[in-house]
């Protein structure tokens, strides 16, 4: 577990946002992944996308890191956010926007504001 925690813990310090997910951001390989990489796409974030499939230790290694059972996973400067749900709600509600002005990450409010009209 060390060397899948080593790299873990390089991977979300490196990047500003870091999505481990099932396949990547332009070819996901899983609904839950699809939504979330969907909405990180939408809105234009930069972020780094994780293949958890293209390695098993990484994939057992962020559910232990982040004692969080399920994939997709995202982080924020480092800070664990949350899985698919919790990144819906957090769309919806405005919250992401708000996660994001507050951690200088930049994304298209835009776009961020026709997700929730489209939900609406």
């Amino acid at each position: 577990m060390t060397d899948a925690k080593s790299r873990i813990e390089e991977t979300i310090k490196d990047n500003d946002v870091v999505l481990y997910m099932k396949g990547t951001k332009s070819m996901p390989q899983c609904g839950f992944s699809s939504r979330v990489a969907g909405v990180l796409n939408y809105m234009g974030v930069d972020f780094a996308d994780v293949n958890v499939l293209a390695d098993e230790e990484i994939r057992q290694g962020i559910k232990d890191f982040s004692d969080w059972p399920t994939i997709p996973q995202l982080y924020v400067k480092g800070e664990f956010v949350g899985g698919c749900d919790i990144i819906t709600e957090m769309t919806l509600s405005g919250e992401l926007d708000t996660l994001f002005d507050e951690n200088g990450v930049s994304f298209d409010k835009e776009a961020a504001d026709k997700i929730r009209e489209a939900n609406a």
